[in-house]
């Protein structure tokens, strides 16, 4: 599967974006995930949600303030980033894999097959 993410920008602290993560065919077996990497740091987890949107799990660093969800009709994964922080500046890249999602699994890069060229957020003061 192919993936397209889209929907980074410029933004301000404390505003918010709405990544979209655009698939080349249907979504509803796979678990998709978002990840980030910051200039100089290594991809960290950002959030990831099961195959049937019945499980999310999220880093403690975003959790409160970014949601993902999903619209396998739409072949579709969101994450919507609110109340942005200056260190959420990072590109961010949406995965996907076709095992059963397991919190532990789906939290490490290397549990995902498939990876999207990476969208651009840039949060400023």
């Amino acid at each position: 599967v192919q993936l397209q993410a889209s929907g980074g920008g410029l933004v301000q602290a404390g505003g918010s974006l709405r990544l979209s993560c655009a698939a080349s065919e249907r979504t509803f077996i796979y678990t998709m995930g978002w990840f980030r990497q910051a200039p100089g740091k290594e991809r960290e987890f950002v959030a990831t949600i099961s195959w049937s949107a019945g499980s999310t799990s999220y880093a403690d660093s975003v959790k409160g303030r970014f949601t993902i969800s999903r619209d396998d009709a739409k072949n579709t994964v969101y994450l919507q980033m609110n109340s942005l922080k200056l260190e959420d500046t990072a590109v961010y890249y949406c995965a996907a894999y076709s095992g059963i999602w397991r919190a532990y699994e789906a939290r490490r890069p290397l549990t995902y097959e498939y990876w999207g060229q990476g969208t651009l957020v840039t949060v400023s003061s």
